[in-house]
């Protein structure tokens, strides 16, 4: 299925023009994503694993949730749209809590340049986890990391995970946001 996105200059402004997902990494064209980070009160955090099909980091763990923001939609729905998708429950707007907005680009060598503005926001998670209903085509499987096992990940020794290797400071903003809100 053909996913259309809206076009953002390097300032993330919208440009007012949309294009193919596709094209977007193609040109390394900057648009809006969305980071939903489901926590516990343990703490730990909800982690998928890739599906195996992707273009980038195929089997690896990464963020709860995550997508792209279609074109016409607000950052809102697009989270709540792929909260649904993902690991299918339903939450409201308030159930989330924008924690950043991140200015971030990646070179693969599949030739994809992925230029974001990536919206992370922190929510609870109130489902066990074998409630939730993952969306099998994009991801693999979901389970709750205690923070000691996200920062052996973290730290590239966890005998069994492989997280997608990104600023691992990230994964610590995370945590520590987390912390913030417990």
């Amino acid at each position: 299925m053909d996913e259309y996105l809206n076009v953002w200059n390097s300032d993330g402004q919208p440009t007012g023009k949309i294009c193919l997902k596709d094209q977007a990494h193609l040109r390394g064209w900057f648009h809006p994503t969305v980071h939903i980070w489901f926590y516990t009160s343990t703490p730990s955090i909800l982690l998928q694993k890739r599906g195996l099909s992707k273009q980038t980091y195929p089997g690896f763990w990464d963020v709860s949730v995550a997508g792209h923001v279609s074109a016409g939609e607000s950052i809102l729905e697009g989270a709540l749209r792929e909260v649904k998708e993902e690991i299918g429950i339903d939450i409201k707007q308030t159930d989330l809590m924008l924690i950043d907005v991140r200015k971030n680009t990646n070179r693969f060598d599949n030739g994809i340049i992925d230029c974001e503005f990536q919206h992370i926001f922190l929510a609870k998670l109130y489902s066990a986890v074998s409630n939730l209903k993952i969306q099998e085509d994009e991801v693999d499987a979901v389970r709750l990391f205690s923070f000691k096992e996200l920062q052996k990940c973290r730290l590239k020794n966890h005998p069994k995970y492989t997280i997608v290797p990104a600023d691992m400071r990230y994964y610590q903003f995370v945590m520590d946001s987390v912390l913030k809100v417990l």
